[in-house]
């Protein structure tokens, strides 16, 4: 009998396809993988307790760069709804549609990050060139509506910053017409492609009973055969007035997370459409006090970020700063599905599996 010694295999924080400052101490059994224990903390910011010391208004540019970095609309959308429900404010009807359609916007661009990230670890270079073509249109869409491209501090309590540009709608419908034009030939380079295939599917298989024991959300837990979204669930803005449908898969596989994400694009794209079809005119912003102080008490509000369910529980006392904040970001569930995806798989299989359940540090450490 051939006696074997378990090897621990420290990867990152620095290795490239981390997707960021993490470390993977893995154990292997020869190239077998036995346990995988993610090591995180090398982002912490301290975010939650900075809100704390800031105003509500002032806490939107917070988020907008202290948590996920690459979804900065949909931190802005959490904190302002909890705001707004905590303060009982109403926002006009022009606003909450401008608001679902940049949310769209968001998880389009979110997703292509990822396409084209996960596309160049299993090496289709081409995946990302593509990726970034379609999302630097969704830049420019932003940067003309809210002056930044990455960081927008466009949300307020009560509404949006500013109206739509002259003519911005209308370019935004160029661009649903564009990307739904392009997601073909993505099918063509990946979905059909033999190789992604083989590194993909049937690999990182994540049960729909584990997905749900861990609190995986978001693509992740969709893959695996749960059919759940905030948007349905619990809508918010004018979701409940749009029709869209919720992508879902059962293989629970690397596979299905990319088939998922690729589907929220098109169903992105339906959705935005409908919103720029039925854009009501009016205020985009209602009167709310740059010194805002809600009334005693505590709210819970939720949101379908691109990663998955965003909460934000949400403290006042009366002052025009929040009392506590706590954060519910769906990357950090989403991380800790990783042993359970990777332990008897490959060590050549780790950076397919971590690449497809789409992290970013900053929404984990915080």
């Amino acid at each position: 009998m051939i006696r074997t010694e378990e090897l621990l295999l420290n990867m990152g924080p620095q290795h490239p396809s981390t997707h960021g400052v993490l470390r993977l101490v893995v154990t292997l059994d020869g190239e077998n993988i036995v346990d995988v224990q993610p090591d995180i903390g090398y982002l912490h910011s301290s975010v939650e307790k900075m809100m704390e010391h800031r105003t509500y208004l002032q806490n939107i540019a917070l988020v907008d760069r202290g948590m996920d970095y690459l979804t900065a609309m949909a931190n802005e959308e959490v904190w302002v709804l909890a705001t707004e429900r905590l303060a009982r404010i109403d926002v006009p009807a022009r606003a909450r549609y401008i608001r679902t359609l940049m949310l769209e916007l968001q998880r389009i661009s979110s997703h292509l990050i990822w396409l084209g990230t996960f596309g160049i670890d299993l090496g289709a270079f081409t995946a990302f060139l593509w990726a970034m073509r379609e999302r630097e249109r969704i830049m420019d869409l932003f940067e003309s509506a809210t002056g930044g491209r990455l960081h927008h501090v466009y949300f307020r309590i009560g509404g949006v910053y500013e109206d739509l540009p002259e003519g911005w709608p209308e370019r935004c419908a160029e661009f649903c017409d564009h990307m739904t034009a392009k997601l073909p030939e993505y099918d063509e380079l990946l979905t059909g492609n033999p190789i992604f295939v083989a590194r993909t599917q049937g690999v990182g298989v994540l049960s729909r009973d584990v997905a749900i024991a861990l609190g995986a959300s978001g693509p992740v837990a969709r893959a695996s055969g749960l059919a759940y979204d905030v948007r349905k669930a619990h809508p918010y803005e004018v979701y409940d007035q749009l029709e869209f449908d919720i992508p879902m898969r059962t293989e629970g596989d690397c596979f299905a997370r990319y088939l998922v994400r690729l589907e929220e694009i098109r169903q992105s794209v339906r959705i935005i459409r409908q919103c720029l079809e039925r854009l009501p005119q009016g205020e985009v912003r209602g009167k709310v006090s740059m010194t805002l102080r809600p009334p005693k008490g505590e709210v819970y509000a939720r949101t379908e970020s691109p990663r998955g369910d965003l909460g934000i529980y949400l403290v006042s006392d009366g002052s025009d700063t929040p009392y506590r904040v706590k954060i519910r970001a769906p990357a950090f569930s989403n991380l800790y599905a990783l042993t359970e995806m990777m332990r008897g798989w490959k060590v050549a299989d780790v950076i397919a599996i971590l690449g497809s359940i789409d992290i970013v540090l900053s929404d984990v450490d915080r």
